[in-house]
């Protein structure tokens, strides 16, 4: 999704741009591909607006109002009914910072693909696939990739957006330090018995958050994170003894759900490179940042990426500059990495903090769940921050 929107936008400004897929469009466009949903910030679509594909995605997306946050060692109705250990946040905290906006939207990843397949076909971009970069060598003259096929492509500027194990990063030599939480995302779609009223729902256990996230259709995406050997067992319980595990341990808040469609097993880690640029390299998304999904910011960081990089190289472009020279990446650099090191570093603290049951720690994100739903000024930035309206974005995510 990163790599495709980037490739839009970079046509959509004046770029002759090559996309690499390894996937083939039917296998991207398939329901059971990865059976994930995405939570997208308002200002991230604002992005996808500006690029002509907001409309259709509009159609299937769900708006979040309200995000509650509970806490506690038993199941998430007995701690909601304790103000004590819960957090609301809800569009109105956003105040005049961003009137009639949601905090954000669900975007089942299917339909954000077969969107961005839609706007794909509208562009001059070249599409390769299935297809995968093998090695790359790069110099101050250019980047020059080598495809499985034999083919070789030589490009001003490569960007590697294929993950966290990027080839092109690789190849670039650039070392990626990364942490592994031993922890597993359960990820199903449910139907649920109540209304979700668009809100979000996010309970933290000992073992690891709980998250119920409103998708169209009073559905909701499932995040369930356990410990690796709990999760197999999870993923691999019939649907009956699931739906009643996940019934007991959510509450009676939204009754009882109803598995629609498999359930997928995501290992979580955390990774962050030495380095995000490289002679004739730029690094977005998960190549250049992996987090813990804890906060729901992996997809939103990817496409700030995107607007940072397009609006530098367009501005080096049109004054002249050679747009995938050293002083331009490095201008990109520097402008992303207080976001994401400062997204990444609080998703890890959050999920190391609250994903234990040690009694001073409990008591501590207690303290602070109610501080933060009792101070006015607080909300108001949490949400804020939710939305990605804050510190200095790019042109893109800032058009109403």
């Amino acid at each position: 999704m990163v790599g495709a929107t980037l490739a839009i936008a970079l046509d959509q400004a004046g770029f002759r741009v090559a996309l690499i897929e390894a996937e083939t469009d039917s296998d991207l466009l398939d329901p059971s591909f990865d059976g994930r949903a995405s939570a997208v910030a308002f200002s991230c679509l604002r992005q996808w607006r500006a690029l002509g594909i907001g409309a259709e995605l509009l159609t299937s997306a769900q708006r979040i109002e309200r995000i509650l946050i509970t806490e506690g060692q038993l199941p998430g109705a007995g701690a909601a009914r304790d103000p004590s250990v819960r957090l609301e946040l809800s569009a109105d905290d956003l105040g005049d910072g961003a009137p009639g906006e949601p905090l954000g939207w669900m975007i089942e990843n299917r339909r954000t693909r077969q969107a961005l397949a839609h706007a794909l076909a509208r562009t001059t971009v070249t599409i390769i696939r299935p297809e995968r970069v093998t090695g790359a060598t790069f110099n101050q003259g250019q980047a020059e990739l080598c495809l499985g096929n034999g083919a070789r492509i030589t490009a001003r500027l490569a960007v590697g957006s294929e993950g966290r194990r990027s080839a092109l990063r690789e190849a670039a030599g650039i070392k990626a330090h990364r942490s592994d939480y031993r922890q597993t995302g359960v990820v199903a779609t449910v139907q649920l018995a109540n209304p979700h009223n668009a809100t979000a729902w996010q309970h933290f256990t000992p073992s690891g958050p709980l998250a119920i996230l409103p998708l169209s259709g009073d559905r909701a995406s499932l995040v369930w994170t356990e410990e690796t050997g709990n999760a197999e067992a999870l993923i691999s319980l019939p649907d009956h003894a699931f739906e009643s595990l996940l019934a007991r341990r959510f509450g009676d808040a939204l009754g009882r759900p109803r598995l629609l469609g498999r359930r997928f097993g995501y290992p979580l880690s955390r990774q962050l490179p030495e380095s995000t640029i490289s002679d004739r390299l730029a690094l977005v998304g998960d190549a250049a940042h992996g987090t813990h999904p804890i906060a729901g910011q992996g997809l939103n960081l990817g496409l700030k990426d995107i607007a940072a990089l397009v609006e530098i190289v367009s501005d080096a472009r049109d004054l002249g500059e050679d747009f995938g020279g050293p002083l331009v990446l490095q201008r990109y650099a520097r402008w992303r990495r207080l976001d994401v090191v400062g997204a990444v570093t609080a998703a890890d603290l959050i999920a190391r903090v609250f994903s234990n049951d040690i009694d001073i720690l409990r008591w501590a994100r207690r303290g602070a769940l109610f501080a933060a739903q009792t101070t006015p000024g607080v909300k108001r930035w949490l949400a804020l921050e939710a939305g990605g309206a804050l510190g200095d974005a790019p042109r893109s995510l800032t058009l109403g």
